[in-house]
């Protein structure tokens, strides 16, 4: 990965004419390159919440010259509407994350032939080109829950799953992993796949009408705690089937997110385990390859210095970022993003 640097003449040059002293701070922001059209998924999750921070945060600090941040609220059309209206203010440069990767397609097929270069967080679009995709390795969430639940219950039980958007790569790939892990590492233990959307609501009332069916449920996987943790946790109290671990009756629950309100969740033995999703570095390096767009620099696929792998993808780049499973035994490991939210806010 290399960073954009400018010579020490230009900057010379830069402020003889201009009398200015931001010539460093221009060189790293990258603001020079053009303007930034940043949009936003959704503000129903507290992940995304964090993740609006952060960008919030970057945009403020001089990463990119950034127009005015949307939000497309987990509407497809209100995307591709914001991201035509980018490109009518100037944008060379798009982030986005499409909660619908295949219905983005023609908007990707426009901005390419526009020459604006698009970087998505989180997903990976189906089809139409991309400069890079920011995320983690979804199938690894999946195969991490899946193992982690699977050597709790000892291999044996019955599980729910809630699962994503499966119009969504990131529903599809934890959703698959998930099940193939299960299928054969523990085939003794009972999945019930229930789709939810992406929506609490939705996965609260599921799981109520399955524990009526099956009230030996033992354990859970919430694919993302940032919508379903609240509802879950809310039901269980209810229903008095929040035990703590180690205790008679207790299901085992696994998440996907990583925020503030998970970690608590497992310190206080409501929950047990859920793989962090780095926000804060989504944001980060969502902002650091537009710039590096804006610059005309081709990613080079291999290790990275920020602990991450970009791979060649079929529509561009992916750069792979890591996310740990976290359990009571590093829930207060200060690397973990959640638990720098007082410093970085």
């Amino acid at each position: 990965m290399r960073v954009r640097t400018t010579s020490a003449a230009a900057c010379a040059v830069l402020l003889a004419v201009t009398a200015l002293a931001g010539c460093n701070r221009d060189s790293d922001s990258g603001s020079g390159g053009g303007k930034v059209g940043i949009d936003l998924p959704r503000s129903d999750s507290d992940f995304w919440n964090s993740y609006q921070q952060y960008i919030q945060k970057g945009v403020k600090d001089g990463e990119v010259d950034a127009l005015s941040v949307t939000n497309s609220q987990n509407d497809i059309g209100k995307l591709v509407a914001n991201v035509q209206t980018f490109t009518d203010q100037g944008a060379k440069a798009v982030v986005m994350a499409p909660q619908d990767t295949g219905a983005i397609a023609e908007s990707l097929q426009s901005l390419q032939e526009k020459k604006i270069q698009v970087v998505s967080v989180d997903t990976r679009p189906d089809k139409g080109n991309v400069y890079m995709v920011v995320r983690a390795d979804n199938r690894a969430y999946g195969e991490k829950a899946c193992k982690y639940l699977g050597e709790q219950l000892k291999g044996k039980g019955k599980v729910v799953e809630f699962q994503g958007d499966l119009s969504s790569i990131n529903g599809r790939d934890r959703s698959e992993a998930f099940k193939s892990c299960m299928t054969k590492d523990f085939p003794g233990i009972k999945v019930f796949e229930l789709a939810t959307d992406w929506k609490g609501d939705v996965a609260s009332a599921k799981l109520q009408s399955t524990l009526a069916a099956h009230p030996d449920i033992n354990g859970v996987y919430m694919q993302a705690g940032g919508v379903f943790l609240q509802p879950t946790l809310a039901l269980l109290e209810q229903k008095k089937l929040l035990k703590a671990p180690g205790t008679p009756g207790h299901i085992t629950i696994i998440s996907n997110d990583g925020i503030p309100e998970e970690l608590d969740a497992i310190k206080a033995g409501k929950i047990d385990a859920t793989v962090s999703q780095p926000a804060d570095l989504y944001a980060k390096y969502a902002l650091y390859w537009a710039r590096q767009a804006l610059d005309g620099k081709t990613p080079e696929e291999g290790p990275t210095d920020h602990g991450s792998t970009i791979i060649k993808i079929p529509n561009g780049f992916e750069d792979q970022l890591p996310a740990p499973l976290v359990t009571k035994e590093n829930v207060d490991d200060p690397k973990l993003w959640a638990n720098q939210l007082e410093t970085k806010s």
